[in-house]
């Protein structure tokens, strides 16, 4: 019998874990052919999350969950399960039940055919505001364009890993992380298939805008250094403008003998090339930045309880 373990990364879920719990019960004994475990991660919550996660546990042996000790984020709560899960296959999914779990049925037909990874696409994104959906779209066209990475537009985490996929991803071990990217760069066999996203059921959502600008920036320094190459563009082209601008000047004063353009012209001047170095060197600044936080090889994450035993990081293993 095949073992499939759910991957569920929580902060204050508390109002609906019992929920999903009982959403969970229905998939599972539906698909009886299958070993199940569900893992919860505890990403640092400040309400009773963890304390309605244990009870789940001692009313059922297939709940298993990790207490991080701090909000390390999704992406690194993520790694954390995926440290952890002992299935043949894996599934990610988020606990507000805006994925649902019969879903998992249909990817499960995929990966008995061979598929190693069936992700969701949502058929749309549910009650998001109209400059969160373009923003989003727009990141997506734009992470095409400037990479070579094939990530699908309006695909989340909602996806089934095989066990040849999961053994690549524990071997990832970035502290900044793009796990969309990273799951469209390892490769393998992928599967998509629609589904209709339901909205939140309870609490509020973690990801405010400025939440979603950073992970975008994220995810376009972690597969590309076309930044890089557009301000040295940017920069080219400027040096090119002004020498063009200087001969301009000079044959016109000596053919014309006008005298050549003063203040405003060097304010504006001033202000435009200081304004592309301090683009510049922005770019610049992120790519320095994510390598002074990848040479301290922190730990992506840590453990502070497995299933009520006080547990040593697997992640500091490697």
């Amino acid at each position: 019998m095949r073992k499939v373990s759910i991957l569920l990364p929580c902060y204050n879920e508390e109002k609906s874990l019992p929920l999903l719990y009982q959403a969970l019960l229905k998939l599972m004994e539906k698909e009886r052919a299958y070993e199940w475990e569900v893992l919860f991660v505890n990403d640092g919550s400040n309400d009773n999350t963890l304390d309605i996660i244990k009870s789940l546990r001692q009313e059922d042996n297939r709940i298993n969950y990790l207490d991080l000790s701090r909000n390390f984020g999704k992406e690194n709560a993520m790694l954390a399960g995926i440290d952890y899960v002992s299935g043949d296959g894996l599934v990610i999914m988020d606990a507000d039940l805006q994925h649902p779990p019969m879903v998992i049925s249909e990817m499960l037909k995929y990966w008995e055919k061979g598929y190693d990874d069936i992700y969701a696409k949502r058929e749309d994104r549910g009650k998001e505001s109209w400059f969160r959906k373009q923003f989003s779209l727009l990141f997506y066209k734009l992470l095409q364009k400037i990479s070579r990475l094939e990530v699908p537009q309006n695909v989340g985490d909602f996806r089934l890993l095989d066990k040849s996929c999961i053994n690549v991803l524990r071997n990832i071990r970035e502290t900044e992380r793009y796990s969309k990217g990273i799951f469209a760069w390892i490769g393998f066999n992928k599967k998509e298939i629609t589904f209709k996203q339901s909205d939140r059921i309870a609490g509020k959502t973690s990801w405010s805008f400025l939440s979603l600008l950073s992970l975008a920036v994220e995810g376009i320094t972690s597969f590309t250094t076309a930044p890089l190459r557009l301000s040295t563009i940017i920069g080219l082209c400027s040096s090119i403008t002004s020498f063009i601008y200087l001969v301009f000047v000079l044959v016109k004063t000596m053919v014309y003998g006008e005298a050549v353009p003063g203040y405003p012209t060097l304010v504006v001047l001033i202000l435009f090339l200081g304004g592309v170095q301090l683009f510049s060197i922005g770019i610049i600044g992120e790519y320095i930045g994510r390598i002074f936080k990848e040479t301290k090889h922190r730990p992506p994450y840590i453990v502070k309880e497995y299933n009520d035993e006080k547990s040593t990081p697997k992640n500091n293993e490697s």
